[in-house]
């Protein structure tokens, strides 16, 4: 290449001459593709965000879910539902209970 040619390149003159308008339509298809190629990224990092914030919920959710459960069969141990009822006054049975029998006749 010569120096003409690299000043007039440095100077834009591929810009401004006869055959300017194919220049100036690659230039703008490249400058959209561009700007699409960064908003598809810019949307998908957010994806990528909000799925970490839900997979962060997520754990917390199971972690509660996990406690609550804990608690929810220690409370329905026999031995503690036993002394909640001793509590509020109510004592185990003297007698043992009557077996009922139905039959049906035909």
């Amino acid at each position: 290449m010569s120096n003409k040619n690299l000043y007039d390149f440095l100077r834009g003159s591929f810009l401004t001459d006869e055959s300017a308008f194919k220049n100036w339509r690659i230039i703008i298809f490249v400058v959209v593709l561009l700007l699409v190629m960064i908003s598809s990224a810019h949307r998908a990092d957010k994806k990528v965000i909000k799925i970490a914030e839900l997979n962060k919920i997520k754990r917390e959710l199971r972690a509660e879910y996990v406690d609550t459960e804990t608690i929810l069969m220690q409370m329905k141990m026999e031995s503690n539902t036993r002394e909640r009822a001793i509590e509020i006054g109510l004592n185990p049975s003297e007698t043992p209970p009557k077996k009922i029998i139905v039959t049906q006749k035909k």
